[in-house]
């Protein structure tokens, strides 16, 4: 490595080196406090003006960040956010954490990413690092990225370092966080590898290096189709249990006494969240770019599709058992987040389940005290306190995220009817309760 790496290599180990993050979200906010908390000057970059000024008050927004870790940092001069995207040229590394969504036809959506890669174009310098954090397929960093980038006649592993680490956040996961999840990383060449692994060396879990940008992102794609088709493969065996008239979370619960080969997943009413339900169309689509139909993903991915539909079908199941239609039926969901403890109900099943539930008439409302409101197409609905909802008298319960905070042992007492898609009441039993 030459004078001008060997320098920057040094003072990201000795946390000279300033620190930049775009895009403040779930992944950035975490990495940014991270960053401070182990001793670098970290500025976040945003361009919600909202998000800006409650960080540089010390106010989280973030569960999974506590606002006196925040506050901690920004008092001690340590961590900044702004809206001025000219301080990019002020920081000696940037990591990219912005969205990755589908378009409607699930091709993949990199406007985010794309308009991130220009502001950074603007003030590109030598020797600055560049490393795109989010979910994308193989080829994006070398092929959409990198161009950008050297618009301005800089040159990538000459004049500046670019590389690919998959982020790898779980929210409320107490566990594993970003202090010790280990961390990928894949360079555009060796120099920029080796690089971004001296950045993330003293403030993530042990670096893993891979010999390019591309096998990086392939890594992250790999590990949540991994788990989008083998929740696919449970979810039918849900389905292929009920038409048996057998209990599947019992059969799975007598599966994993098997100390190997075998590792459980659980059936659901749907995938929910930003990576497990789109990162598998990301795949498929570059497959598809390639000649390669991917047949095996998409089929797990039109089974999950199809598990609300289903849900609502058991909801029926419910309701006729007592003589009651859907139609004009009070049904109250528990749970609009996509995942237990979190307030993110990005792609939540329970948003679809609400949707068709209205769509046959039904009389739809929830409790979440993560997420306060929720309006998405025929939703618009305001949360309501558990103890409002028991009291207020509903027709149907239905268990979609399986909050902690809930009181399952009161709402199995006192709802009439209850359609568990999680198996949260698993001991309790009666004749009104309709599993998965």
């Amino acid at each position: 490595m030459d004078a001008t790496v060997n320098a920057l290599v040094s003072r990201l180990r000795a946390r000279q080196a300033r620190v930049g993050v775009l895009g403040l979200g779930y992944v950035g906010l975490p990495l940014l406090v991270e960053f401070a908390r182990n001793g670098y000057h970290a500025t976040g970059f945003d361009i919600d003006a909202t998000k800006v000024a409650a960080i540089n008050r010390g106010e989280s927004y973030i569960l999974d960040v506590p606002s006196r870790d925040l506050q901690s940092a920004v008092q001690a001069g340590r961590l900044r956010a702004t809206t001025d995207f000219t301080k990019l040229s002020e920081v000696d590394t940037i990591d990219i954490c912005v969205p990755t969504p589908l378009r409607k036809t699930k091709d993949p959506d990199l406007s985010y990413v794309v308009a991130a890669v220009e502001e950074i174009a603007k003030h590109l310098r030598r020797g600055q690092l560049v490393i795109l954090e989010s979910t994308t397929y193989p080829g994006t960093t070398d092929e959409v990225v990198q161009p950008i980038l050297e618009r301005g006649g800089l040159k990538a592993g000459v004049d500046f370092y670019l590389a690919f680490s998959p982020e790898r956040v779980d929210p409320s996961n107490k566990e594993w966080t970003t202090a010790n999840i280990p961390k990928v990383v894949g360079g555009i060449d060796a120099v920029s590898t080796a690089v971004a692994a001296a950045l993330y060396e003293g403030v993530a879990g042990p670096v893993v290096p891979v010999s390019s940008a591309r096998v990086a992102e392939m890594v992250k794609l790999l590990e949540n189709t991994f788990r989008a088709v083998n929740i696919g493969m449970v979810n039918e065996l849900a389905l292929m249990c009920h038409d048996l008239g057998v209990d599947v979370w019992e059969v799975i619960d007598a599966a994993k006494t098997k100390p190997f080969g075998f590792m459980p997943f659980y059936p659901g009413p749907g995938l929910g969240g930003h990576c497990i339900p789109i990162d598998p169309f990301y795949l498929s689509w570059k497959a598809r770019q390639n000649g390669f139909e991917s047949r095996f993903i998409e089929l797990a991915g039109h089974v999950n599709s199809g598990m609300p539909r289903f849900v609502v079908g058991r909801v029926a199941d419910a309701l006729n058992s007592v003589g009651k239609p859907i139609k004009g039926s009070r049904v109250h969901i528990f749970g609009m987040a996509y995942k237990p403890d979190v307030g993110d109900s990005r792609e939540s099943p329970a948003i679809d389940i609400g949707r068709l539930l209205i769509q046959r008439g039904a009389i739809v409302s929830y409790t979440d005290p993560y997420v306060p409101h929720i309006e998405e197409g025929e939703l618009n609905l305001t949360s309501v306190p558990e103890r409002d909802a028991l009291d207020g008298g509903f027709d149907c319960a239905l268990i979609v995220t399986n909050h902690r905070v809930f009181d399952y042992a009161t709402l199995a007492a006192r709802a009439p009817l209850i359609v568990d898609t999680r198996n949260a009441l698993k001991g309790q039993t009666g004749a009104h309760i309709f599993r998965l």
